[in-house]
């Protein structure tokens, strides 16, 4: 497994779909956490979004698990390969 820093900006989504999608969202996210798929999250205080470290095979696997996301589709994202 590589690590890999993903560079997400929610763009298009409006507050009764996120507050919606949010619960979910979470759960998933906490599943990540616990499996130790997901190493880090860090929210943006100046813009809707969030960087995270996950654990994937590669840019291909990091992207199919995040398209698990029900926010992906709001998603610019942005995966980077880290040592």
């Amino acid at each position: 497994m590589n690590k890999f820093m993903i560079d997400i900006l929610l763009q298009g989504i409006d507050n009764e779909t996120r507050l919606k999608l949010l619960p979910r969202e979470q759960e998933i996210i906490k599943d990540w956490e616990d499996d130790g798929t997901l190493l880090a999250s860090y929210i943006k205080s100046d813009t809707a979004g969030i960087y995270l470290v996950l654990l994937a095979n590669d840019k291909s696997d990091a992207d199919k698990k995040l398209s698990t996301l029900p926010y992906y589709p709001y998603m610019k994202i942005e995966i980077m390969t880290l040592r």
